[in-house]
């Protein structure tokens, strides 16, 4: 439900929102708003590993997002990068292994190589470095828990993979988008309303899917970079519809820019932004619940991707 501009006074008032943001909401379709937890419930978890994953799933998460890369056998597993040293111990497993650049890649390791590595807490401040044991998921067996889950919960919880650097991948002999839609197939994502968003920062990849004759929701992912600014315009955003359904930009976008909302819905485009975290909150708001609210209920935005789910979940719960 879109609040009137009487509603909306009420609601800034109850949030406790500083005047510079009390504006006229913006109005976009009646459309339910989602929580998408980011790389799982990592503010409480380290991102991309099963526990984090059903963390989210049992906080209220409408939506869980795996990012994908593959392995040289072919094999999708859960990370957030192509490289491997900021979230595992490879550099002690494989110490011999990085390319000339110094780095560890994904591609250059089997899925069961990946299978020997240890997972860890990226962010300082968060789930204690060297505290616990966790690993690298692969894509399928992160599916077979949320649909696992969804079954004993009586839930039905979406996925929303997001394809990294697909062009790279490509380059090293490593296409993902037709392995995806065969994975996404074998575990029933098939039609337009399947309980799936695909999202990646590189246009080219989503048109690929869609030549490839994938209906699936498809969300084009933006950052305040150069090669997005040709995108911000009315024009802009209308062109997305030809290969997307929605965006998901930067939540500096939206503040930055309103019209982006309105114009994205003039395009029948959804609107995600990212990232809300409880431990990153941008002036002028003094709490992650202030700010989700702001940005659904006055900004217009259909969903959030936040690492902290259960907020989310009860920022629009409250409403």
């Amino acid at each position: 439900m879109i609040p009137s501009p009487f509603q909306a006074g009420i609601l800034l008032a109850a949030i406790g929102l500083p005047a510079a943001t009390q504006e006229e909401p913006t109005e976009v379709p009646d459309v339910r708003m989602i929580v998408i937890a980011h790389r799982g419930a990592s503010g409480y978890l380290p991102e991309h590993t099963i526990p984090a994953y059903a963390v989210a799933h049992g906080m209220g998460a409408d939506y869980i997002e795996p990012d994908l890369v593959l392995t040289s056998d072919g094999h999708f597993i859960c990370l957030h990068d192509i490289h491997l040293e900021a979230t595992t111990n490879v550099e002690e497993v494989f110490p011999d292994r990085a390319r000339e650049d110094g780095r560890w890649y994904a591609a250059d390791f089997t899925v069961e190589e990946i299978g020997r590595l240890e997972a860890a807490e990226r962010l300082d401040g968060r789930f204690p470095k060297g505290v616990g044991r966790f690993r690298v998921p692969t894509f399928a067996e992160m599916i077979e828990l949320v649909q696992g889950m969804n079954q004993s919960s009586g839930r039905n919880v979406g996925i929303y993979p997001e394809l990294k650097a697909p062009a790279w991948h490509r380059e090293e002999g490593l296409p993902m988008e037709e392995a995806l839609l065969d994975v996404l197939d074998r575990y029933g994502y098939r039609e337009p309303g399947a309980r799936v968003f695909v999202q990646s920062f590189e246009p080219e990849s989503l048109k690929r899917l869609r030549a490839l004759g994938s209906d699936l929701p498809q969300v084009l992912l933006m950052a305040e970079v150069e090669q997005y600014q040709r995108f911000l315009s009315p024009e802009g955003i209308a062109g997305i519809a030809d290969f997307a359904d929605g965006i998901g930009p930067a939540k500096t976008m939206i503040r930055r820019q309103r019209d982006l909302v309105v114009w994205a819905r003039e395009a029948g485009l959804l609107v995600h932004p990212y990232t809300f975290r409880a431990d990153q909150v941008p002036s002028p708001y003094t709490t992650v619940i202030e700010e989700i609210r702001s940005h659904l209920f006055v900004f217009g935005v259909n969903g959030v991707f936040t690492d902290h789910p259960d907020l989310a979940r009860g920022a629009i719960d409250w409403y």
